[in-house]
């Protein structure tokens, strides 16, 4: 009987402890069931947190020390832009820079807050790290002298005594991307080759989970770009003039990353992105159908045509030509450049694009693979025809072809005559700098293509694409 009453205990202790642990499974569950929410809410403690001094003017540095370590996502995230002894120093501080030659790129893998009517980031200071109070230009490209000294200057501060962090206005749980859509906006070149691509380079391994904010916003061209813009992000970009709050962040950015003239160097930071990658994305943003230019069955030809400098002046002959070889031809002007979704599908339905060199060629980056880029070369203009349209475009996947004009097809020889150093020796005027080289060959020339001699590059052209492959 003794051994019956010790069994039935036994029993109801059993029957009691898996009560007890079906009464505490969903309390277990909220406390370890999820990593990912553990980690967000983590991340929402320590940003709200530095706003428990709401009501003051302003938080005191041992505020921020208290705070906890970065969000482990952001850190990932951002250690992407820094190598070597910046990302060793990014470990032990939480914040680091690459400077190199090209551009200038911070980030902070800890909380920071952004005053957007000073355009000043505040990182958390802490005890066992001087205080820091760092400029820099959010401009991809810094060798643009000019144009780097219209770039609104953002301000990095760390432990400041007389300049303590204002209390949130705004809380986010994605890091911020701070950038400038620099002062060239309205060159399509400059436009994609130092803000775009930069852009693709310094954020696509976010999935689209940053904040972007522009310190020199302008609201035509985040329309223009809207289609890259929401595949790089899910947030409207915050014009940071106008916004004018406070705003706290898990991590952030400042500045983006700048290998060269239309590039993607898979070697460089952030490492792994080729221009082919980033053609992919524009086909991604813009929805284009066409990948590979052996998709189109009939020869398309567009030439872009310019109005006012480098004008291509027989245009009229050169289409009727082309149209004689087999060629659909479409014509576009500069005015009929402005809708980017528009344009990219035109452009990504043909086998050709023809122009003389000049910031219509960026367009290239909508074609199919293995389309011919076709670039006339303009007296004087070798050099950076090569470096601006045709080395990207190789690198792109597509099939460059080139037309170097002779000085009978320039106006400058009638100007100056043939044996002025302009026609004889076109490097004596790129030494007297470059306003002298713009002056002349850049503004002052136009071309007038030989048709006989320009007859064999189409009939080329046409080859190049039946030899196409997929």
């Amino acid at each position: 009987m003794g051994n019956l009453n010790k069994d039935y205990q036994w029993r109801i202790s059993v029957l009691m402890s898996a009560a007890v642990f079906l009464i505490l499974l969903p309390l277990i569950y909220v406390v370890f069931g999820s990593n990912s929410s553990l980690a967000n809410t983590t991340r929402m403690n320590k940003i709200l947190n530095w706003s428990n001094g709401r009501n003051n003017k302003s938080l005191s540095n041992h505020q921020f020390v208290e705070e906890v370590q970065g969000d482990p996502a952001t850190d990932l995230l951002v250690r992407r832009l820094v190598r070597g002894r910046d990302l060793i120093k990014l470990d032990a501080t939480g914040f680091s820079c690459d400077l190199s030659v090209n551009s200038d790129v911070c980030v902070s893998k800890e909380p920071i807050r952004i005053d957007m009517r000073s355009m000043t980031v505040y990182l958390s200071p802490k005890q066992s790290l001087p205080s820091m109070n760092w400029t820099l230009r959010p401009y991809a490209n810094k060798q643009a002298s000019e144009t780097m000294s219209f770039i609104r200057k953002v301000e990095i501060l760390r432990g400041i005594e007389d300049k303590p962090p204002p209390p949130c206005d705004v809380t986010h749980n994605v890091s911020a991307v701070i950038f400038s859509t620099g002062a060239f906006s309205g060159n399509v070149f400059h436009e994609f080759s130092e803000v775009i691509i930069p852009l693709f380079l310094t954020t696509y391994h976010f999935r689209s989970q940053l904040q972007f904010v522009a310190v020199d916003y302008e609201a035509w061209w985040v329309s223009k770009y809207n289609h890259i813009l929401t595949h790089l992000s899910n947030y409207n970009v915050m014009d940071s003039v106008k916004d004018g709050k406070v705003h706290c962040f898990p991590g952030a950015v400042m500045g983006l990353k700048y290998h060269d003239k239309l590039a993607c160097n898979t070697s460089e930071i952030p490492g792994g992105y080729s221009a082919k990658n980033f053609t992919k994305f524009i086909r991604d943003s813009f929805s284009l159908k066409i990948n590979h230019v052996m998709e189109i069955e009939n020869p398309v030809l567009m030439i872009i045509s310019r109005k006012r400098t480098r004008v291509l002046l027989n245009e009229n002959e050169i289409v009727a030509l082309a149209t004689e070889l087999g060629f659909r031809v479409i014509t576009v002007a500069p005015d009929q450049m402005s809708n980017l979704n528009v344009l990219s599908h035109q452009i990504n339905s043909c086998s050709v694009l023809l122009g003389v060199h000049g910031a219509g060629l960026t367009n290239e980056l909508f074609l199919p693979e293995r389309a011919v880029m076709l670039q006339v070369v303009p007296l004087g203009l070798e050099w950076a025809s090569a470096a601006y349209y045709s080395d990207p475009a190789k690198q792109m996947g597509l099939t460059y072809l080139e037309y170097k004009i002779n000085p009978e097809e320039s106006s400058l020889l009638e100007k100056y005559g043939k044996y002025h150093p302009v026609i004889t020796d076109p490097a004596a005027i790129h030494k007297q700098g470059y306003l002298a080289l713009r002056a002349v060959y850049i503004d002052g020339q136009n071309v007038t293509v030989n048709l006989s001699r320009f007859r064999g590059t189409l009939v080329q052209a046409t080859k190049l694409i039946r030899r196409s492959t997929p």
